[in-house]
């Protein structure tokens, strides 16, 4: 399993924060912007996360938790992510915001909320790299991780198999040292304020990858 880091959530500067997350064995950070539309906070404009992430050396794996991310894919390739994942939710142009984000050479990611059915996720999933399945609402750090989306990982690897698919799985939400072992079949965990809420990332980061 590998690990992202979301620096939402953190006793420090989203700058400090990176700067931290950059001597970590973190395999990805993960950015995570959100347009007070599609979820009630936000907290970036294009020309600050450009500003923030323009110098990163680990993967960025980017999380649009925005209505209508067609519009911010092209600014975004600028920083050379390695995913940018958006919400099913979030768009009817579905189609056409996973080939743009293909002609960026970018990896693409797909995401649903808890109570969205892994069912609407199958005309996707052939012309996906990633299905990020949200753990908590999304719009905050922090939040309790919610039970039953262990089955909906279950269920989204069937379908990958049966299928003979090659996307990745991640889950983003209440991932800590317990809800972990929940979930130990993910191929990448997006964890943040069990990190970066602690006094040690990298203690916190690798404990999380030996429990498997």
């Amino acid at each position: 399993m590998q690990i992202s880091v979301s620096y939402l959530s953190s006793y420090y500067s989203n700058e400090k924060t990176v700067m931290m997350l950059e001597s970590t064995s973190a395999d990805y950070i993960h950015v995570d912007l959100m347009d007070g539309g599609f979820v009630d906070s936000k907290n970036f404009t294009i020309d600050n996360v450009l500003k923030l992430l323009k110098n990163h050396e680990k993967p960025l794996d980017i999380h649009l938790m925005t209505f209508d991310p067609l519009i911010y894919i092209n600014d975004l390739a600028v920083l050379k992510p390695e995913y940018i994942t958006f919400h099913l939710e979030a768009t009817k142009d579905i189609v056409k915001t996973i080939e743009l984000i293909k002609r960026n050479n970018i990896k693409v990611g797909i995401s649903i909320k808890p109570a969205t059915n892994i069912l609407e996720l199958m005309p996707y999933l052939a012309l996906v790299d990633l299905v990020l399945l949200m753990s908590v609402e999304p719009g905050a750090g922090g939040q309790n991780f919610i039970y039953h989306i262990a089955d909906k990982l279950k269920d989204l690897k069937k379908v990958r198999t049966e299928n003979n698919l090659n996307f990745k799985i991640a889950m983003d939400g209440g991932l800590n040292e317990d809800t972990i072992k929940l979930v130990k079949d993910l191929d990448i965990a997006v964890v943040g304020s069990y990190i970066c809420k602690s006094n040690n990332y990298e203690e916190r980061i690798k404990l999380l990858k030996d429990i498997h």
